[in-house]
């Protein structure tokens, strides 16, 4: 009877590990990957999901130090392009804004094949630090966001005292967003009419490519024991389109740009098992490759659209520089009664920024609370707390490449929340 107990605790307290992951991880993470749904034991199963992240990142004592302007602004790698002596303005900023997180899926199985769709926005980033503050020549405004439509599939077979599963699948990512910051021109104005002009830059960018997945997972259901190894390739944006607009800098009519990046290859290894009636602890840890994102440059599809055009290193890029990222997490779910399970978990997220940017470590605590009515449907609801910890961004060389040329600021440990509801419902 022990084990028929384990089984039962764990389809609705394993379920909440999945809610309480969503909260600020480095790089440029949102809601990542996640297939948990299709271990779902239902024949037909479907999810609905929501995360909202509420982190609180302040930065101070902002300086800047590019106080210079230069013949080809919005260009990293020219002399001379800092948007003037901002120096007067404020020395702190909010550096992060508030994001959803949604996902949705379905899974259906016959016989001991299983497959699931489903939507998800992996990647994604808003800082909006505005136009009054003394590095808003380094970022006024930030916002990258992507879709993910992915079908994963899986057939398994008796092996010892469970059951090995083989997982394989792949996925198509469309990745979009723009980058707004404060840009300096001198060229073919002459002193007596106000030698510099200043304004907004913006660079508008969208791409797209495939990936796939792989991976194994071992389970003997009587113990709610699951072991998960899951690989998901890297997805390969070769052309990335946008537009560069420097309008309100020299009148140029904004003109078309192009680039490649690629998106990380993510590992994740997930290990859940019951320890005793009732009671179930899970653990993971993931590795993400995002120290392939440094700088992304881009190019000018015509040579003659703007003098800047002719820099080696592009006209514009955007300044990265982070390193791989790891996470680890682990917590334990109870069943409470039939209706009612909850889980704990705290999680460490090593930061990406190296000395440039915010993505520092966080801690977070999370607690969930699954509902379940009857056989067919049921309701999640967690919550996250946790701690960013401080640092500071400044000039940094990484890979022989300059970062954080701009400005120069420094933060202290900062607030992250976040909330997750999902729906489930099985056939």
């Amino acid at each position: 009877m022990v084990r028929k107990t384990l089984a039962g605790g764990f389809v609705a307290a394993a379920g909440l590990v999945a809610l309480q992951s969503p909260a600020f991880a480095g790089g440029l993470e949102r809601g990542g990957y996640n297939i948990d749904l299709l271990f779902d034991p239902g024949k037909v199963a479907a999810e609905a999901a929501a995360t909202y992240v509420i982190p609180e990142r302040k930065l101070k004592n902002v300086q800047d130090v590019d106080t210079t302007s230069g013949a080809f602004p919005f260009n990293g790698t020219a002399a001379g392009n800092g948007g003037g002596n901002l120096n007067g303005l404020s020395t702190s900023a909010d550096g992060s804004e508030g994001y959803w997180v949604p996902r949705i899926g379905i899974k259906a199985g016959i016989d001991n094949a299983d497959c699931m769709f489903d939507y998800s926005e992996p990647w994604g980033a808003h800082k909006k630090p505005g136009r009054d503050w003394a590095g808003a020549n380094e970022d006024i405004e930030t916002k990258v966001e992507s879709r993910n439509y992915a079908l994963t599939c899986s057939y398994r077979f008796d092996a010892g005292p469970g059951q090995l599963r083989i997982i394989g699948g792949g996925f198509y990512q469309e990745v979009f967003g723009f980058q707004e910051r404060l840009v300096q021109d001198f060229t073919g104005v002459p002193p007596a009419f106000g030698g510099l002009q200043s304004g907004v830059g913006r660079l508008d960018l969208e791409g797209d490519g495939w990936g796939w997945r792989a991976g194994l997972a071992y389970e003997i259901p009587e113990y709610a024991f699951r072991a998960s190894l899951v690989y998901n390739s890297e997805v390969k944006l070769n052309d990335i389109t946008g537009t560069l607009d420097l309008s309100q800098v020299n009148g140029t009519a904004p003109f078309d740009v192009y680039g490649s990046q690629s998106m990380p290859d993510v590992v994740e290894l997930k290990v859940q098992s019951g320890i005793a009636p009732d009671w179930l602890a899970f653990g993971s840890v993931k590795w993400t490759d995002w120290s392939q994102l440094q700088k992304v440059r881009f190019f000018c599809k015509d040579p003659a659209a703007f003098a800047g055009c002719a820099l080696p290193g592009g006209v514009t890029a955007l300044d990265l520089g982070y390193r791989d990222g790891w996470t680890i997490s682990g917590g334990i779910g109870h069943k409470f009664n039939e209706q009612w399970s909850g889980a704990a978990s705290i999680t460490w997220d090593r930061g990406t920024s190296q000395g440039y940017g915010t993505n520092t470590d966080t801690w977070t605590l999370g607690l969930g609370a699954a509902y379940t009515p009857n056989e067919n449907v049921e309701f999640r609801l967690a919550g996250v707390i946790g701690v960013v910890t401080g640092g500071e961004s400044g000039p940094v060389t990484l890979g022989g490449e300059a970062y954080g040329t701009r400005a120069r600021y420094d933060f202290g440990d900062d607030l992250v929340t976040a909330i997750s509801t999902s729906v489930k419902v099985r056939f």
